[in-house]
């Protein structure tokens, strides 16, 4: 059984090895530019531990597994980055992370969550969609997530269409299956 507790900085190393080898998945559709794309770097991360806003699916020995950042934009709890180690894929991990930020946000007053990513790569927005997520159109784009757009389109490699999304906070988080918090 995997649990999810706050991030440490000793577990941020690990952390960027899970997204490396969660992003070599992308060279197999055809996105090697992402693929081969650098995780943040430790100091980065510090940031987001420092905010306490970096969560990680650790296995029985406390080891990562999975991990989500996140960020506030537009008053929304906003998923800066899920990923999940291969092996591990499919078990529910990356939804129960999502769930995790979800209950914060919701103990927080929070509308709910947002995320942006590639809209044709089925792991992600046809993932988010059957989490919940709603494609949203520019007119409905906050300020600051039409920022978050703009900058991910410009800065990650390839040029694969983004999206934003959303998830209003449904203040009553159902249980992660075979995952416990902590």
């Amino acid at each position: 059984m995997n649990q999810i507790r706050r991030a440490r900085r000793d577990d941020l190393e690990a952390v960027r090895e899970i997204e490396r080898r969660a992003g070599r998945g992308f060279a197999a559709i055809g996105m090697p530019e992402v693929a081969a794309d650098e995780p943040l770097s430790v100091a980065a991360l510090e940031s987001f531990v420092a905010a306490g806003h970096a969560w990680v699916a650790v296995d029985a020995r406390d080891r990562p597994v999975a991990y989500l950042l996140s960020e506030l934009v537009d008053g929304w709890a906003h998923v800066e980055q899920v990923s999940v180690a291969p092996e591990h894929a499919g078990r529910g991990l990356g939804a129960a992370l999502i769930d995790r930020l979800e209950a914060e946000a919701a103990a927080a007053n929070r509308p709910g969550l947002t995320l942006t990513t590639f809209r044709d790569v089925p792991w992600n927005a046809p993932y988010c969609a059957r989490l919940g997520f709603v494609a949203l159109e520019a007119p409905e784009l906050g300020p600051e997530l039409q920022a978050v757009i703009q900058r991910e389109s410009s800065s990650i490699p390839g040029g694969a269409p983004r999206v934003a999304m959303r998830r209003p906070a449904r203040r009553i988080c159902r249980a992660a299956r075979s995952v416990t918090t902590k």
